[in-house]
């Protein structure tokens, strides 16, 4: 596979996380997760995929709107770096928040596909 692929498949699966998250899509997630997440919120707040997962399913956190600009993906063997940055609707606790925030993601291929393995998001001014 040349990285150019790689670079192809990588932005198929980001933006197929974007829509899950926003559709509610937890199998799609479940797929695209690595098990050995880890999920730092712009807010500082840190979770586990299994941790990501049940406060999605539960209501407690609902992703109304995600619009993703300036995507950048590197990638360096099995490895792809995703940066950019995001504009984001979202209800945590029932309680309705919009910001945007700069994030960087990292990909490992496992098997025949790429899952996220890393998220750090940052909010922006």
């Amino acid at each position: 596979m040349t990285s150019q692929q790689a670079e192809q498949e990588i932005r198929q699966r980001e933006t197929r996380r974007f829509e899950a998250l926003v559709q509610g899509d937890l199998a799609a997630l479940e797929d695209i997760l690595s098990d050995d997440l880890t999920y730092t919120h712009a807010s500082g707040v840190y979770e586990s995929k299994a941790q990501f997962i049940a406060n999605l399913k539960s209501g407690q956190v609902k992703y109304e709107s995600l619009t993703p600009e300036d995507i950048q993906v590197r990638v360096y063997g099995a490895t792809g770096v995703v940066t950019g940055v995001a504009r984001v609707k979202v209800q945590v606790k029932g309680e309705p928040l919009s910001f945007q925030l700069r994030f960087t993601n990292v990909y490992v291929k496992k098997g025949d596909r790429w899952q996220m393995v890393a998220w750090q998001a940052t909010r922006l001014p």
